[in-house]
């Protein structure tokens, strides 16, 4: 199947209280790393916004980095309403984000599913 992961990485790696506020680039390569497993099944882009956009310095093949020039979650739900993926599943748990996504067929699921697959 034609599957597409999308990570709001913000929401993600705010997801678990461990000092992510102390260093967000620090944080949002932790979380790239990670993911690089689930590239061998899917194909994954993640969202970074803000100070974890610093994040994206170190390369980590074969993750999409996007970096929001505004929102974030309008980056995402731009991502979202142009993919050819047949499949698209945004992993976040903003309310207004899964419902904007939904808009645009996308099936969305929480942090939790994430960490589960990458920890």
């Amino acid at each position: 199947m034609d599957q597409l992961i999308v990570v709001d990485a913000a929401n993600v790696i705010g997801s678990r209280p461990d000092g992510w506020w102390k260093d967000r680039a620090g944080a949002a390569r932790r979380l790239l790393a990670e993911l690089a497993g689930l590239t061998d099944t899917t194909d994954v882009i993640v969202v970074l916004e803000g100070a974890a956009k610093a994040g994206a310095d170190v390369a980590v093949k074969p993750l999409k980095v996007v970096l929001a020039q505004g929102s974030g979650d309008d980056t995402i739900v731009d991502v979202v309403a142009t993919d050819p993926h047949d499949k698209i599943i945004v992993v976040t748990s903003d309310r207004e984000l899964r419902e904007r996504v939904a808009a645009h067929g996308a099936e969305t699921v929480g942090p939790s599913w994430l960490w589960d697959r990458i920890t």
